[in-house]
């Protein structure tokens, strides 16, 4: 009796776990054949969004020739977004896609992108992890010889990242062609070979994207941020510098005014010292005149002058201890 209930609850659990199977997500990137047996770049998703398509995610791709050479490589950028998000209100902000040229040409990638080759298919490519950015670079290289008109197509889905499908992942299909070599002949409007962008979505996510005012206030308020903070570092780091220098002069003045000055300093001491500060002050002045060529951080830079700076300052307080008469009180 007993086993019997237990091969009853294992078939049980099994029957279940295939029945929730279609349920999961492909968060490593869909595979190449949908649920229904279909291509996937071709007949879209069967299962975010119950099957149904929607210009709610926008696909766009640039990049695109009107036509191509003989193994020639073209440089691809893929997007997919929300279009609400897109508009500057809240929306799904995690994306995949998978792309095929009917395996004409081939794909290929850096390693830093979240790529794959899509399962159970030789050449479509795939997104390896949902993207936060729901940006792709990949590079196309077109076959070594004529292969007519090539016919591509991309399915693209947004959704809100939970790793299960629903009613809140939006899904959409974008199709193009790259004409064959010498479709087109070059003539005084060369810009008929340039590259193009092809997209597909939401109208007013593509061409009438209008920021909410939450949004723009959101901006305006970053603005402002980042104004108080490069000024006030500015503003803090300048006064700290000036109080420094004034700090300097004013001990200067001081010294000569009652006749005052550093204490003595012996020559087999002098020596080194002046010797270290004056490497120091090389130093600190080569690697500020490079940054200052370069055109790096001005931050950094103003350091390594200031610290250049600070250097001959010592060396020449060095050599006025070195000059400073002994007094008895020295000696003792």
């Amino acid at each position: 009796m007993g086993n019997r209930l237990l091969r009853r609850t294992g078939l049980a659990l099994v029957i279940i776990g295939l029945l929730s199977l279609p349920a999961l997500a492909n968060s490593g990137g869909p595979p190449y054949l949908n649920g229904d047996g279909n291509p996937t770049a071709e007949y879209g998703c069967s299962c975010h969004n119950n099957g149904q398509i929607s210009d709610r995610a926008v696909i766009m791709i640039t990049g695109v020739p009107i036509q191509y050479n003989p193994s020639e490589d073209y440089d691809f950028t893929i997007k997919v977004a929300d279009a609400h998000v897109l508009a500057g209100d809240d929306g799904n902000v995690k994306a995949g896609f998978v792309i095929t040229s009917g395996e004409i040409g081939t794909f290929s990638w850096d390693d830093e992108q979240n790529l794959r080759i899509a399962e159970d298919s030789n050449k479509d490519v795939s997104h390896s992890e949902t993207s936060d950015t729901g940006v792709w670079d990949l590079t196309w290289t077109a076959p070594s010889e004529d292969s007519g008109d090539i016919h591509f197509w991309i399915a693209g889905n947004s959704v809100n990242g939970d790793g299960a499908p629903g009613d809140d992942d939006y899904w959409n299909m974008l199709s193009f062609t790259i004409n064959a070599p010498e479709t087109i002949q070059q003539d005084d409007t060369s810009a008929t070979l340039e590259t193009r962008t092809i997209s597909v979505g939401a109208y007013d996510a593509l061409f009438l994207i209008e920021e909410s005012p939450e949004a723009e206030e959101q901006e305006r308020q970053a603005r402002i941020a980042e104004s108080v903070f490069s000024n006030g570092n500015q503003l803090y780091w300048a006064s700290l510098v000036a109080l420094i220098v004034g700090a300097v002069f004013q001990r200067e003045l001081l010294e000569r005014r009652y006749g005052e000055g550093p204490e003595p300093l012996a020559m087999e001491l002098a020596y080194p010292q002046a010797f270290r500060r004056s490497i120091a002050a090389i130093l600190s002045l080569y690697i500020a005149v490079n940054w200052t060529a370069d055109g790096n951080n001005w931050f950094l830079t103003g350091v390594a002058y200031f610290c250049a700076a600070w250097a001959l300052y010592g060396v020449y307080r060095t050599i006025l201890a070195a000059r400073a008469p002994v007094k008895a009180g020295d000696m003792m």
